[in-house]
């Protein structure tokens, strides 16, 4: 009885793996969310590139960054592959926790986003990059907008970065402005550089900006998860966010949890995707340097790490 037990259980097995691995994906279409910064929309691209090698087709949809999540757990969009913990990760394990949402991958890019100035703003404010010698010199980055608070250049509103209650939390004479792109980001910085004048911005790594110059993430209080839900924990016992973003963030892939049912083949493959820090500054600049296309861009790099991703795509592999 014992052996005719083990043998039905070795055959349903044997059955299901037999049915998984010959299972044909789905013809709907997967839909692949792009957002508001270069290295995200080249990237959706290489992905949705990838996954058409499997036989899949792909739609492209302009989401909000932050809605994204909410519409991957109804199933409007299919994945996001680029999930950095700063920005999203509370969105993110939300909709983990709520079983809609699966863990995909994580990439091994490690990240970090944070309060950032050129180099030769040391020179106008020393002690940097101390977060507390900002207050010091606050009037030097103020703005016709700001002053005579200092201004910090935030990235856009959706990316919810609670630089405000940080602002608040650990009593900086500054206030925030949030840009409505990162290429306005990009823009301010260059203009301020060319003329030495004191900025300071929001700014993330990877990204292609750390080879165009020369700069210095600001140093907060160490991030703790707690910062960021219990008041008694830090520097102000009565507020949250009295801290930095994390300094080894991570960078992950989500997908609606019925993907792995509906496209089994392109799941395999979206699970070997692994962007390291290069990858995703390189993405960035083909972008934002070169001036190419997404589309065109994504081939670019296609064709420049061709030895990689033929193993992601490989079922062998």
């Amino acid at each position: 009885m014992k052996k005719l037990v083990q043998s039905t259980g070795l055959a349903a097995i044997l059955a299901l793996t037999g049915s998984m691995a010959f299972a044909e994906d789905s013809t709907d279409a997967i839909k692949i969310p792009t957002h508001n910064w270069s290295s995200q929309i080249v990237g959706a691209h290489i992905v949705g590139k990838l996954l058409e090698k499997t036989g899949a087709t792909v739609e492209y949809v302009s989401t909000d960054s932050q809605v994204v999540y909410t519409a991957a757990c109804e199933g409007d969009v299919h994945l996001v592959h680029e999930v950095w913990e700063g920005a999203f990760g509370v969105a993110f394990q939300k909709v983990v926790d709520e079983g809609c949402v699966v863990d995909a991958a994580t990439h091994d890019a490690k990240t970090r986003e944070e309060w950032w100035y050129p180099s030769y703003v040391e020179e106008i404010c020393p002690g940097l990059p101390a977060w507390d010698a900002l207050n010091a010199c606050a009037e030097k980055f103020a703005t016709a907008e700001t002053s005579p608070k200092g201004r910090f250049l935030g990235g856009p509103v959706d990316w919810l970065k609670h630089d405000a209650e940080r602002v608040e939390a650990l009593d900086l004479n500054f206030e925030v402005v949030n840009a409505g792109s990162a290429a306005a980001l990009w823009a301010e910085l260059e203009s301020a550089a060319k003329r030495k004048e004191p900025i300071v911005l929001f700014n993330w790594t990877p990204n292609f900006i750390e080879a165009l110059y020369e700069g210095k993430f600001v140093e907060f209080p160490e991030f703790d998860a707690k910062c960021k839900d219990d008041p008694s924990w830090g520097t102000n016992k009565d507020m949250t966010y009295d801290c930095g973003n994390p300094k080894d963030g991570y960078l992950k892939i989500a997908a609606w949890k019925e993907f792995p049912t509906k496209w089994p083949k392109a799941y395999a493959v979206l699970q070997k995707i692994n962007f390291t820090n290069m990858d995703v500054a390189v993405q960035a600049k083909l972008a934002d340097i070169d001036n190419m296309e997404p589309a065109q861009a994504a081939d670019k790099w296609l064709a420049d790490n061709e030895s990689r991703w033929k193993a992601w795509i490989d079922p062998a592999s």
